[in-house]
């Protein structure tokens, strides 16, 4: 009994969130429990965040650079600058364009005072192929770097406790689709942490990492007691041992977000591929099916049809969002034809 408890008590490494309500700009943020560290899909409005969430941002995901999707670029960039960090970008065809474009519409003549040289390393998704290149803030955001070329495989980020997948779809534009794979949880049992007379605290990032590198059971591990971000003290233990008293691991969270894309049977099967068997499902329903006409000649979703992929896909749950603006006093419609599509009514 006392297992199924834990089990039950569990809680997922990430915890993504929309950023703005559903008729604002889209974007999703995934901040990880126990790190300073965050993911985040779609730049739109992004004044929702604090500076504090915004720094903690390594890897962002842009579906497309259409302007509710990528206006909040600058908000991301401001707090970065004079930081010695590194920030990765992804986004479709053409993205360098766009990055340097929004670069180009500052001055930088300052920026050789900075103490630390911020760096944005920027990747741009194409059908086959993705490309590379690095911009310095030292060097003004110069272009200058030579351009990376790789095969595209279908994950554009991979460590050693989860990947991102993607896929290409049709906006009018290339669009992409985006998954968030973890390899597996580890669960912190603290009736475990309590009977060994553990503390909560950054130790178990490195912990919950020797486990997703594989270490050794038999290698030792170093507990460490902090106060102040000061070590005060520390204690090793065989790393199997302390597995088997602290930790649970299950399945990893799959979580899917789709955006912008019109209904077609291609865009259908790629969704169905890329979010199969999801725990999550953010996607788009821009308007009703009453709608259905003008949807597809916008090339958007309409609810019933974000709820038959979701339902199709046989995601746990979905969460619909970038609802047009004409449906404000409608919103409850929305969510409803949606869930019917995805339980197979009407």
């Amino acid at each position: 009994m006392a297992h199924l408890e834990r089990l039950v008590n569990m809680r997922p490494s990430f915890t993504p969130r929309l950023i703005n309500d559903p008729f604002s700009d889209p974007g999703l943020f995934v901040p990880f429990l126990f790190e300073k560290r965050a993911l985040m899909f779609d730049l739109g409005d992004l004044h929702a965040l604090s500076p504090k969430d915004l720094l903690k941002v390594s890897h962002v995901f842009v579906t497309h650079s259409h302007m509710d999707h990528f206006i909040g670029f600058d908000i991301l960039l401001r707090p970065f600058l004079g930081r010695e960090k590194k920030l990765h970008l992804y986004g479709p065809p053409g993205f360098f364009d766009n990055v340097e474009g929004r670069l180009a519409g500052y001055t930088w003549n300052l920026v050789h005072e900075f103490e630390g040289d911020f760096r944005l390393k920027v990747t741009e998704v194409h059908p086959s192929k993705t490309l590379t290149r690095e911009y310095s803030c030292r060097n003004r955001f110069s272009s200058g770097e030579a351009i990376q070329e790789s095969p595209f495989t279908g994950t554009l980020l991979r460590e050693s406790a989860f990947h991102v997948e993607t896929v290409v779809l049709d906006h009018r534009t290339p669009c992409l689709g985006l998954a968030l794979v973890e390899h597996f949880y580890i669960n912190i049992i603290k009736e475990g942490l309590k009977d060994m007379d553990l503390p909560m605290g950054p130790w178990l990032t490195r912990f919950k990492k020797a486990l997703h590198e594989k270490w050794d059971m038999e290698s030792r591990f170093v507990v460490t007691w902090e106060q102040g971000g000061e070590i005060v003290k520390e204690k090793g233990f065989v790393l199997g041992e302390l597995v088997k008293k602290i930790a649970a691991i299950s399945p990893g969270q799959r979580v899917v977000y789709v955006t912008d894309i019109i209904g077609s049977p291609k865009n259908f099967e790629k969704v169905d591929h890329l979010a199969r068997g999801a725990d999550h499902l953010y996607i788009e329903a821009a308007f009703l099916d009453e709608d259905r006409e003008t949807a597809h000649h916008k090339y958007h979703l309409t609810a019933k049809e974000a709820g038959e992929m979701a339902r199709r896909a046989e995601v746990k749950a979905f969460t619909p969002f970038h609802f047009s603006p004409r449906y404000r006093n409608r919103e409850a419609e929305i969510l409803e034809e949606a869930q019917e599509a995805f339980r197979g009514e009407g």
